[in-house]
């Protein structure tokens, strides 16, 4: 299955809605990467309030995706993460010191807007 990526304005918004396993979380990659450079998007904002739990490999994932939209010129801006994702996150040392975080997606999105100034 694919994550649906909405374009929003100069924006795009991902809402994952069930637990990734690792062909899901690739795909979602190489589709989120390749959406930033068709669109020219200016930022993503990814909902996480779905996900109760990750394990190592998918939260490495989200890390480099994180990275990856930031090299192609899109900032990004999770929302909705749980207690449990947030201490896999830490204790794994994805570096996210730089991502922006909000409680949910409209908040995200204005989130962003503000730090894009727009």
């Amino acid at each position: 299955m694919r994550i649906p990526i909405l374009k929003l304005y100069d924006y795009l918004l991902v809402s994952i809605q069930w637990e990734l396993d690792d062909h899901t979380a690739i795909q979602f990659q190489e589709d989120l990467l390749s959406k930033i450079h068709q669109t020219g998007a200016k930022g993503v904002v990814i909902d996480l309030t779905s996900i109760d739990m990750i394990d190592s490999f998918i939260a490495k994932v989200l890390g480099d995706v994180v990275s990856m939209s930031s090299l192609m010129g899109a900032r990004v801006v999770l929302t909705g993460i749980q207690p449990a994702v947030a201490i896999t996150l830490v204790e794994l040392g994805i570096g996210l010191n730089d991502v922006f975080t909000a409680l949910d997606l409209e908040k995200g999105l204005e989130k962003l807007q503000s730090e894009l100034g727009e």
